[in-house]
């Protein structure tokens, strides 16, 4: 049976219409791909954001970092903060893999750029993470450099949502998280842009999860054969990409408002939650070797910053619910099954 997005059930977020694909890659250039390990008590794997198609070391692109929740062992965001930058691929994985994951990443950029710790500087990787313990043996090491190598060469424009790649082993208010994505389009000064989320959901507590709006929580501890955990232990890494002319700065102000969506489904970022937000703009690349010449940036007025708060708003809400649908239920570590928001879905329409 084929898998269905949150609009394929006659739920809708928000006026804005969503872009061609309703995904982050509806940002033009921008693609996504998936390692994914899964069997029996593996249930992990790797998942590749590229923010454009050429060398992103050479030609990196503004970048900001906005910590929610900080207890995460989110790899990058200091040099984020200070630069203003990414210059890397963004991999997601799982909490006791960032390491593997960062010298994998930086072989896979060693072998793009030759320069790299010979006539230039190093290079910032940037890797996040969520804890998939529950139902994968985090203890057991699967995840290897080879794996991030094939979720980067995997990625292209139209990826697979759910239960696949970093998303595999992940829970979300109680039932299967995952990997979700979504978009909104802005009009601003006779032109259209895309505003594109995809999130690593890993959190909350049944009881708390809401479905555009309605309480559905405490309803679903009824249906699903599960005990549902009476502690938020988990995590949501949000990816924000745009190709709308902005600062850092202002971009930073545009990916905060991913914690409006973030709340919408009932997350109050609990105190054992890793919950972090990494945005990237498309528009003004930055040159990595100087041009001799002065750098330009485009950017919008700020009085028009509204219509991006809202965007990214509803469509981080999106995301969330699409990573819920999207995943299948799932029988992992020491035999134990998290079910698919899908199963129950029909109860609540």
């Amino acid at each position: 049976m084929k898998k269905r997005k949150m609009r394929d059930y006659g739920i809708s977020i928000g006026t804005l219409e969503t872009g061609e694909m309703n995904s982050i890659s509806d940002v033009k250039g921008v693609t996504v791909g998936h390692c994914t390990l899964n069997n029996g008590d593996m249930k992990t794997g790797v998942t590749a954001i590229l923010p454009h198609q050429g060398n992103v070391f050479k030609e990196k692109v503004l970048g900001a970092s906005y910590v929610i929740n900080g207890f995460g062992k989110t790899m990058g965001t200091i040099q984020i903060d200070e630069l203003g930058t990414i210059e890397t691929p963004i991999i997601l994985t799982s909490t006791l893999s960032v390491g593997v994951c960062s010298n994998a990443l930086i072989q896979y950029m060693l072998n793009e750029n030759p320069e790299i710790g010979r006539t230039t500087g190093t290079v910032n990787p940037l890797v996040c993470e969520c804890n998939d313990m529950l139902l994968n043996d985090i203890r057991a090491g699967y995840i290897k450099e080879k794996h991030v190598f094939q979720a980067i060469k995997n990625a292209t424009q139209f990826f697979e949502e759910g239960s696949v790649g970093a998303g595999t082993g992940m829970v979300c208010f109680g039932l299967k998280g995952g990997i979700g994505s979504s978009s909104r389009l802005i009009k601003m000064n006779d032109a259209t842009y895309t505003i594109g989320v995809l999130v690593l959901s890993n959190f909350g507590q049944m009881k708390d999860f809401r479905l555009n709006g309605k309480l559905i929580g405490h309803e679903l501890c009824q249906f699903v054969p599960t005990s549902p955990s009476k502690e938020d232990k988990g995590s949501i890494i949000i990816i924000v990409a745009t190709d709308l002319p902005v600062t850092e700065r202002q971009l930073k102000r545009i990916i905060k408002r991913s914690t409006i969506g973030l709340s919408r489904t009932g997350s109050y970022f609990g105190n054992g939650s890793g919950d972090f937000i990494i945005g990237f703009t498309t528009e003004n690349k930055q040159p990595h070797f100087p041009t001799g010449s002065l750098q330009t940036l485009k950017t919008i007025h700020e009085s028009e910053i509204d219509h991006a708060f809202i965007a990214v708003a509803d469509a981080t809400e999106e995301a969330i619910i699409n990573s819920m649908l999207l995943s299948k239920t799932t029988t992992g570590r020491n035999n134990q099954t998290v079910y698919s928001l899908a199963d129950y879905i029909n109860h609540f329409l």
